[in-house]
């Protein structure tokens, strides 16, 4: 069976049993989310499979799914469901995802992201030719995509899933009709956020009549999610996309209050999962494949891993139990680097031609090593220009600065080999603030994404087009990064691993890699290491975990260094060399690992 350590003892009471899930068989944080503390886990080890999510109940379900014979894409579909429940926050139906998965000898790429609906155009986040303040954007209509999520899982499963389809909705429809304890962090999220409560649905739904959130330990039954889950379970992802429920969605965005949406019943009847070549790397020892555009995530991850293996070792990257300020320093200069190059070239390849036409120019060799000779001993602060990975056929202004968000990700090893690495969001916490009841005027329901605010607000500076600019039908660039890394000689799965945490997913999942294979860390020991980042200008380093000896040395480099919360919510499951698994969870946030 699966073990834990004693001192780390899975939430009993938040977990029902296999049976009664009736199997047949402005200045905004630089965290997506609010912070909810940290607390230690030991890891866990497991015989044949495992499963990694953000909540136990969705880890639950995962493992139940797997228990009744499902493979990896089965169980990742109910823990998505379970996790638009009770993690509303971060993920669910009314938002996207991107879904790494090796069925034993391939490797797919299946693209869930929101696109923009046809009503749109490049001044949608103009008001008098200025950009609109980031929060004003969200929350509104503007902001609200066409949902992929469902669509995607839907492809997924019928070229790979092994339940059906109706049986995988049953531990989120049983969750939401009998109700679930609410948890520290759905209770934090709710309480911190200033704008959910302006939505008739959810105030009424999530808050009583002065404004306070719903409390910790509290029974929350979702009726209305219940029914838009029984629908799509026996009608599948048309039951959100066509009829009432696309109608609800539909209403709500284009009669928001303030800034009504486009988005159509047309936009969502028309949208389509797609099936993407994913890109795999060679690193060392390992070859490591990730999401290709629109997600930035691979490219920049590996343009930093890549600059990283071109500068000189370092003898102590650690400084008592932290990254040392040497090995931090090369890394966040290569993150200035990496981002330049994300901020000049990465958009929806539907719209925008990779550099020299071939995406992985941007990580040739020779280029990774000319721009690592740029890194010196001082920070370039925020002075780091794009290089030249090809030829380019229009010449693309980079995109100004401005926040990123959301998100969940699960990792998935079944009893197969097979594996899923799948990150998920709705953007934002609690997304656009819209909640829809999907036309069943029964109480609760789901959130709609904001995703829109992912492309650049100005579509153009100085005459020249901003690559992920708003157009019709366009997916905007992401920062999320589900990872699944392969031994080259053998071929063998190594890992399943990703994060939320808006752009800072990058400089999470890059870190982890580092400390799988060059720190000789388990999975659980990478997650635990505390977080430094930049997205080009200031370097933010995890509140109280790193030694002021540390922080000084990055300011005597030429940092400009503060401290702060970076909520990650890292999973990750690791084959060991005798073939058994150790999987790990974030700290951070309430996420566990179950497995046999």
């Amino acid at each position: 069976m699966f073990t834990k350590s004693a001192k780390f003892a899975l939430p009993v009471l938040l977990v029902t049993p296999f049976y009664s899930w009736g199997f047949s068989y402005e200045t905004p944080s630089i965290s997506p989310e609010s912070e909810s503390g940290y607390e230690e886990k030991p890891g866990w080890e497991a015989e044949s499979f495992a499963v990694a999510a953000a909540n136990p109940l969705a880890t639950d379900a995962g493992y139940q799914v797997l228990k009744a014979g499902g493979n990896a894409i089965d169980a990742a579909i109910a823990v998505q469901m379970v996790l638009n429940l009770v993690e509303p926050q971060s993920s669910g139906i009314g938002g996207g995802a991107f879904l790494m998965h090796y069925d034993g000898s391939e490797v797919r790429a299946y693209d869930g992201r929101e696109t923009a609906p046809q009503g749109v155009n490049g001044e949608l986040f103009l008001q008098n030719g200025e950009p609109l303040a980031f929060t004003d954007a969200v929350v509104s209509g503007l902001s609200v995509g066409v949902p992929g999520t469902l669509r995607m899982l839907e492809k997924a499963h019928a070229e790979h899933g092994e339940l059906a389809w109706e049986e995988l909705f049953t531990p989120a429809i049983t969750l939401a009709e009998e109700g679930f304890a609410v948890s520290n962090r759905l209770h934090a999220s709710l309480t911190s956020d200033e704008f959910l409560r302006q939505d008739p649905l959810a105030s009424q739904f999530y808050y009583d009549s002065e404004g306070a959130a719903i409390a910790v330990g509290e029974t929350l039954k979702n009726p209305a999610l219940a029914e838009v889950l029984r629908r799509v379970a026996t009608q599948g992802s048309a039951a959100l996309h066509e009829g009432s429920v696309a109608e609800d969605i539909v209403e709500r965005v284009q009669n928001h209050p303030e800034r009504p949406g486009s988005l159509s019943v047309e936009d969502m009847r028309g949208y389509e999962a797609l099936d993407r070549e994913p890109l795999c790397t060679p690193w060392q020892q390992w070859e490591v494949c990730g999401f290709p555009p629109p997600s930035s995530g691979h490219l920049t991850v590996m343009q930093i891993l890549g600059m990283l293996e071109q500068q000189p070792l370092l003898e102590a990257p650690f400084d008592d139990g932290a990254p040392s300020s040497g090995w931090l320093h090369q890394f966040l200069e290569a993150s200035r680097l990496a981002f330049a190059d994300r901020g000049r070239y990465i958009a929806d390849p539907d719209f925008v031609e990779a550099p020299g036409g071939d995406w992985s120019l941007m990580l040739a060799p020779d280029y990774l090593e000319q721009r690592s000779e740029l890194i010196e001993e001082m920070s370039m602060g925020d002075s780091a220009e794009p290089g030249n990975p090809g030829e380019l056929a229009v010449s693309w202004a980079s995109q100004p600065d401005q926040p990123e968000y959301g998100t969940s990700h699960i990792s998935i090893v079944d009893e197969e080999g097979n594996a899923v690495a799948m990150t998920t969001t709705i953007e934002q916490a609690f997304g656009s603030r819209i909640l829809s009841d999907g036309g069943t005027g029964l109480a609760g329901g789901f959130l709609l994404n904001n995703e829109l605010t992912d492309f650049s607000f100005s579509p153009e500076v100085d005459g020249d087009p901003v690559a992920n600019r708003v157009e019709p039908g366009k997916r905007p660039r992401s920062s999320m990064s589900p990872t699944l890394v392969f031994d080259q000689e053998s071929g063998e799965l190594v890992a399943s691993l990703g994060s939320p945490g808006g752009a800072a997913i990058i400089h999470y999942t890059a870190r982890t890699l580092v400390a799988l294979r060059d720190w000789g860390l388990s999975a659980q020991e990478a997650l635990n290491l505390p977080h430094a980042i930049t997205l080009g200008g200031d370097v933010y380093v995890e509140e109280g975990r790193f030694p002021e000896e540390t922080i000084a040395s990055l300011r005597e480099r030429g940092h400009t260094v503060s401290e702060r919360e970076l909520t990650s919510g890292l999973q990750a499951i690791r084959r060991l060399n005798d073939g058994t698994l150790f999987g790990g969870a974030d700290p951070r946030r309430e996420g566990v690992v179950m497995g046999d």
